[in-house]
């Protein structure tokens, strides 16, 4: 996880270094973007039972050391986590809209056109 953590900050540091300030800004807050996002969508008075449960697993298995591969092996460890969530993702998606992800997102346009991407979204293009 450190190694991520470090490859991270990494990528930060390198788009501030040339310039891309905004760029920079959209990658530190991308993961707590996320996080937002699914609390929001998870709290929505029109998120179901079903969509709200897919939610609370998903942070749970996020926040819980056991994972099915562990994340002290690097990329690897971290992959199972990002298949999870673009999978919960493209659930609610189908489920529940790209309207409401759109509302619940509290970053940058750009990185909602990468998180509706990855979801599956037809109108992902628009947002970038």
């Amino acid at each position: 996880m450190l190694f991520v953590a470090g490859l991270y900050l990494a990528g930060v540091l390198l788009l501030l270094a040339a310039g891309r300030d905004t760029d920079a800004r959209a990658l530190a807050g991308f993961i707590p973007d996320c996080a937002v996002l699914i609390k929001r969508l998870a709290a929505g008075g029109t998120t179901t039972r079903s969509q709200r449960l897919v939610l609370l697993a998903l942070l749970a298995y996020l926040l819980t050391p056991i994972d099915i591969v562990p994340d002290f092996i690097p990329v690897a460890g971290q992959l199972d986590d990002a298949v999870l969530v673009t999978l919960a993702l493209g659930w609610l998606l189908r489920t529940h809209g790209e309207r409401a992800i759109r509302q619940a997102w509290p970053g940058p346009e750009r990185s909602l056109g990468i998180v509706l991407h990855a979801a599956g979204a037809s109108g992902a293009a628009r947002a970038g």
